[in-house]
């Protein structure tokens, strides 16, 4: 993948990310900062699970719940999913 095909999936990613977890917390996606930790808006493990199940259900792949304290960050969390995410799930 270019670098430009990379950068435009991890946007993709943050703006998927931040518009769940906007969902799990009753904000808006605009309220989501993409640099700011997830723990700063109260990352628990039921939103950990959350996010992983639909990350799962939305890209296919499986991630362990302990993937969100690795990339405490969207931003993080975003550039990871893009590195592992299945070719064919890659838009």
């Amino acid at each position: 993948m270019t670098t430009a095909a990379h950068d435009r999936v991890v946007a993709e990613l943050c703006q998927w990310l931040a518009q769940r977890l906007a969902l799990y917390l009753g904000q808006s996606p605009d309220a989501i900062g993409l640099e700011v930790p997830l723990a700063a808006y109260g990352l628990d493990s039921v939103i950990a699970l959350s996010l992983c199940g639909d990350t799962e259900d939305e890209y296919g792949v499986e991630l362990d719940p302990t993937v969100v304290y690795d990339y405490p960050t969207i931003v993080e969390l975003a550039r990871h999913l893009a590195g592992i995410l299945p070719e064919s799930t890659r838009s």
